[in-house]
């Protein structure tokens, strides 16, 4: 295995502003209504301006606290903003309770507009039989209830989207990694800048060095090194020369080559991989939440027993006591704290994941992990440090010490960004060595580098120059270092082969633990890579996993994840590149590399920002205790219900036993209480 030393050029680096929306892969639950809610922010504070004198002004289920007040007219101030609050702010749960309901799949935003719809309308009815119809009885209102439920609904929506709202948009990011131009060159050899887009197949394109190469293409002209990590996600360079294939995205090294255009637009092998992405985030499974499981079984349980408290009621009693239990039971199967109980522990659970390097962007994933059977692993940048080191350097002649093999090589790749000149000097500087002076480097296309230094004539060679020039080397001992994954280049000086230096990609630190962590959970660890099997198989080897593919383009990354969902495991895929993206968004959870490129991030559900493969046990342990919390919470909010529902229908009522909407106003403030505390409560250690 061996790799041309040349000259490497930075990277052109694309800022970007992170798109302030929901990321989200096309789920159904109440908290995914992203497109009804519009921005929260401004519509939760009106809306508690709103609320803040019907408050007031409004008893709580007929009960006067003392802070209230009322003065002629003040029941039409209440009508009037409450009448503003619930198209204002309850818009969104009502657009939200249409699009489920025409699903067929009733969930949170259907239960809150039943709640809200039903205190408005009772309301209207009750202040027109309190103002218009002397000599009827006073019939209790919700107006207040309309206005802390709505309130604290949108309260509820506001903290969980904020929690989960930094996610960007792949598709944008991965559009940014081709040129806005191309230097095309005409028939008399001349070039012009024109539009990528006006780029058609057949033209010749000049790509200079340093720059992205526009499209995919065949060279026709020159030499160079590639940087193809977007397509295989592996760093070392790949040497391109004429007739080779390049693809657009792609980073050109050194060289400067004439390229025949191939691929354009749709053609072209980067639009491939974009509508990979798209596809799987189209197609990837929608995950009913349980606060959506909880809130659909409230909704048919309040509907049923407000339907039969109403018939059972206007049987024995009166219509208006009828209508009253109808409403009261509608109204308290829709508690405050149901809508709390849920995004409380999502923003403690996303904060706790913050401090500890986990950003989380779809809350679904926290529900997702506990079912986790495979986690699938990129390779590069996420068991491995993506990166060059020195694992081996040595002499074969007696007049020069390993050092001084070490010190010749560094002396001509002190002027490079090469990844491996980069390794190489961070070796040198370890231990310290006193590099001399290189004049006269030039770089040698498809061999390394060549100069003088201290009056002799050096080479940084590959193989493949000791093989065509026939140099002897030790073939065993470059096997056995390039079996372990080690890219091999060897020190001439005048031609004589004096020693090498082997570099390759380290292992990260807690890697082989986190492996091992995976197995006694009973989750099978698999390696991804688009390196060769011989390398893929030494790293599998050293951290424990069984199962390695290797030699995987973009495609076969996402057409793996496929297959193991299609087998009915529950699937979480980890990795960094661009080509990690289509599985990233195929996969049941999507886990990014935090120094991986913004295309993965934006692809992902979770992002481990310090790029510690430990912190996937942490995300794990995170989303367990965060899935207890909420199965806690949804007691504590909606669980009540099954006491207060039946009450507050009548089913007691014959043996003088009834919940009264002041008691039921009580029981749903003290869960609303608890639900808050419980989800502080939660913590990662």
């Amino acid at each position: 295995m061996s790799t041309n030393h040349e000259h490497h050029s930075n990277k052109d680096e694309h800022q970007h502003e992170h798109m302030e929306h929901e990321h989200n892969h096309g789920g159904h639950s109440g908290m995914d209504h992203s497109m009804h809610m519009g921005n929260l922010k401004p519509k939760f504070f009106i809306s508690l301006i709103l609320t803040i004198p019907i408050i007031l002004m409004s008893p709580m289920m007929g009960i006067d606290l003392p802070f209230q007040f009322q003065f002629p007219g003040s029941g039409w101030v209440v009508l009037i903003l409450a009448t503003i609050l619930f198209f204002y702010g309850g818009m969104p749960f009502l657009q939200g309770a249409k699009m489920e309901l025409s699903s067929k799949e009733p969930a949170m935003m259907t239960l809150i507009s039943l709640g809200i719809t039903v205190a408005y309308v009772y309301s209207l009815y009750a202040f027109i039989m309190n103002h218009f119809v002397p000599q009827a009885d006073h019939v209790m209102d919700f107006f207040w209830e309309l206005a802390t439920l709505v309130v604290i609904m949108l309260l509820g929506h506001w903290v969980e989207m904020n929690a989960v709202s930094n996610a960007g948009n792949a598709l944008e990011e991965m559009a940014q990694l081709l040129p806005n131009t191309a230097h095309v060159v005409n028939e008399n050899g001349d070039t012009k800048d024109i539009s990528l887009q006006d780029v058609q197949e057949g033209q010749h394109v000049l790509i200079k060095a340093g720059e992205k190469i526009p499209t995919d293409g065949t060279i026709i002209k020159g030499s160079t090194s590639v940087n193809e990590a977007m397509v295989t996600g592996e760093s070392k360079e790949v040497e391109k020369s004429q007739k080779d294939t390049v693809i657009g995205g792609s980073v050109n090294g050194s060289g400067t080559i004439t390229v025949e255009v191939t691929g354009t637009g749709e053609s072209g092998y980067l639009s491939q991989v974009m509508s990979l992405v798209e596809n799987a985030q189209n197609e990837k499974s929608k995950v009913e939440t349980l606060s959506d499981r909880v809130a659909k079984w409230l909704f048919y349980v309040a509907l049923a027993a407000g339907i039969l408290a109403f018939i059972g009621w206007l049987i024995t009693s009166d219509l208006s006591t009828a209508f009253e239990r109808m409403v009261t039971v509608l109204v308290i199967a829709c508690p405050h704290a149901l809508g709390l109980a849920i995004p409380l522990v999502i923003a403690r659970s996303t904060s706790l994941g913050a401090k500890n390097g986990v950003l989380l962007q779809n809350r679904e994933a926290l529900e997702t992990a506990k079912n986790v059977d495979v986690i699938l692993m990129d390779k590069t940048g996420t068991l491995t440090e993506g990166n060059f080191a020195v694992n081996d350097y040595r002499s074969f002649n007696n007049d020069y010490s390993a050092e001084q093999v070490l010190t010749y090589i560094s002396a001509l790749e002190q002027n490079s960004s090469h990844p491996l000149a980069v390794g190489i000097l961070n070796k040198a500087e370890e231990l310290s060595l006193d590099i001399p002076e290189a004049s006269d480097v030039n770089n040698l296309p498809g061999v390394g580098l060549e100069g003088t230094v201290n009056g002799k004539s050096i080479k940084v060679a590959s193989v493949s120059y000791l093989n065509k020039q026939s140099i002897d080397y030790d073939k065993d001992t470059f096997d056995q270092l390039s079996k372990q994954g080690n890219s091999v280049s060897f020190l001439l000086i005048d031609e004589k082969n004096i020693g090498l230096v082997a570099q390759g990609d380290q292992i990260k630190e807690n890697a082989k633990s986190m492996i091992q962590s995976l197995k006694g959970q009973n989750v099978t660890p698999v390696m991804l890579t688009g390196d060769n099997q011989q390398v893929a198989q030494s790293v599998a080897s050293e951290l424990g996993i069984d199962d390695v593919h290797a030699e995987l383009m973009p495609e076969d990354k996402e057409k793996l994840v496929k297959d193991y969902r299609n087998n009915g495991q529950t699937v979480m895929m980890v990795g960094d590149g661009v080509n990690d993206a289509p599985s990233l968004a195929r996969a049941d959870i999507g886990v990014a590399i935090g120094a991986g490129t913004d295309v993965a991030i934006d692809s992902a559900d979770v992002i481990l920002v310090k790029s510690d493969p430990a912190d996937i046990l942490h995300f794990l342990t995170l989303a367990k205790r965060t899935q207890r919390k909420m199965i806690q919470n949804i007691w504590w909010g909606a669980g009540y219900n099954i006491v207060a529902i039946p009450l507050a229908a009548g089913v007691l009522a014959p043996i003088g036993i009834i919940l009264s909407p002041a008691v039921g106003a009580i029981v749903m403030s003290l869960s609303t209480i608890i639900v808050a505390i419980n989800a502080m409560l939660l913590k990662i250690d």
